[in-house]
């Protein structure tokens, strides 16, 4: 029998059971790649992560990360989460992990209490699509879907494209995932979604914003903190603003229970708009899996 430590830790909080939980193997050479997705699967988290050697021994690490059916090719909380469980590989306070997406670089907080990720890649401004169909997907009318500053715009920069919606308050506390919603949204706009639709809602808030993301499709019919559509998000409303930079605070998660804070920035550079996220770390289990 072959034995796999690994560790848990609750991402974009300060406190244990709050933010978004990951697991985190920090040594996975030896697994195969359906021995990696069958124990995401049994984690039944959002994401579960597996550390391999770089490729490029310039770099600190390949990190792959499984859903809880698919490998990602990028995703924020993991790569928060990860670094701050690898954060003794840390020179000079900086991990490079290798992607599907890319290289994602990783800066430990000054207090190792967290890290913030920049994304792979610059934004991408996708789709749009009808807000009849963001409505449907959140269960809630089409009158709660806020239109004036830009319609439901699908956005990505390294990871999955997300559908960001701007909702009324109302609406972003009425939210519920509508799963034969989903399957309809992605039966109808197949060029557009490629199977696959993630809702990312959001409402201003003071300063700030409150969020909630939905995916049912890959089996998280909620998310408590979703990295890889905060930075987008960033980027997206810098696109927008049309600004140079921003830095953005993104709540997320308080209705679920497992309050999250993703602090965020975008800034516009010759590549186009890149953004970062980042936030606290909190070890919560260790343990082996036998195999």
């Amino acid at each position: 029998m072959r034995s796999f430590p690994f560790v848990t830790v609750d991402v974009f909080t300060d406190r244990r059971f709050g933010g978004n939980p990951l697991a985190v193997f920090p040594d996975a050479r030896g697994l195969s790649d359906g021995e990696m997705q069958a124990l995401a699967a049994e984690f039944n988290l959002s994401e579960t992560t597996f550390v391999l050697p770089p490729e490029d021994p310039a770099n600190t690490a390949r990190v792959r990360i499984f859903n809880r059916t698919a490998e990602m090719p990028f995703a924020g909380h993991p790569n928060v989460g990860t670094g701050f469980v690898l954060a003794g590989r840390a020179a000079g306070g900086l991990l490079r992990f290798e992607q599907i997406a890319g290289l994602v670089e990783v800066r430990i907080a000054p207090d190792g209490q967290g890290a913030t990720i920049s994304a792979p890649q610059a934004l991408k401004v996708g789709a749009t699509l009808p807000a009849a169909l963001a409505a449907a997907c959140a269960g809630i009318g089409a009158e709660e879907i806020l239109t004036e500053r830009h319609p439901p715009t699908l956005a990505s920069d390294g990871g999955n494209h997300r559908l960001m919606v701007e909702v009324t308050p109302a609406g972003l506390a009425a939210a519920a995932p509508d799963l034969a919603a989903f399957r309809r949204a992605v039966a109808e706009h197949p060029a557009a979604l490629g199977g696959m639709l993630s809702l990312y809602l959001y409402r201003r808030e003071g300063d700030g914003l409150r969020a909630r993301m939905f995916a049912p499709l890959s089996g998280t019919p909620e998310d408590p903190a979703t990295g890889s559509a905060a930075t987008p998000l960033a980027g997206f409303l810098l696109h927008l603003s049309g600004g140079q930079e921003a830095a953005l605070d993104i709540v997320q998660g308080v209705e679920m229970g497992r309050p999250s804070l993703l602090r965020t920035t975008a800034r516009r550079d010759p590549e186009g708009i890149r953004a970062t996220v980042g936030g606290g770390c909190v070890p919560v289990l260790r343990g082996e899996a036998l195999l």
